[in-house]
């Protein structure tokens, strides 16, 4: 006698099977927009503190207080290599203009995964730097609308 599966027993694993996937897919498919949003503000806060750094060393030396595009790409500012932008897919960092930075413009995201404004002759003096992308972020403002990668 030969030993198999009913069509029906087959069809009872094939739905539970379906209903499993059901329900597990959609409580994982936000996780990579979650994982890309930590990304982001990782390096954000990483450049961001190098910056401050920078800016306490300058200072006590009477030097100017931010670094300038290149010191801030070359090592003389940050120890590690910026990663690239999670949600483009772009590495390296631009310099933009202080409109442009003030209301975190996106500027040919597919040449740079990161901007940088730096003006140390104003006063006071000013540095922006921020993810050169408008996707949508899980992380919420205050009214609950999703922030652009932008504006982290």
């Amino acid at each position: 006698m030969n030993k198999a599966f009913t069509l029906v027993e087959v069809l009872v694993v094939v739905v539970i099977l379906g209903i499993l996937a059901a329900v597990a897919i959609p409580r994982f498919a936000g996780a990579t927009e979650e994982a890309k949003t930590s990304a982001v503000q990782s390096t954000v806060a990483g450049v961001r503190s190098a910056i401050a750094s920078h800016r306490t060393a300058a200072v006590i030396a009477g030097d100017d207080p931010y670094p300038t595009l290149v010191e801030l790409t070359d090592g003389t500012t940050i120890s590690f290599d910026i990663p690239t932008n999670p949600f483009t897919g772009v590495s390296g960092v631009q310099a933009v203009s202080r409109s442009q930075a003030m209301n975190r413009a996106v500027i040919n995201p597919g040449a740079a995964g990161w901007n940088y404004f730096v003006d140390n002759q104003s006063t006071p003096p000013i540095a922006i730097f921020y993810a050169n992308a408008d996707n949508e972020t899980t992380v919420r403002d205050n009214t609950g609308s999703p922030l652009r990668a932008s504006e982290l």
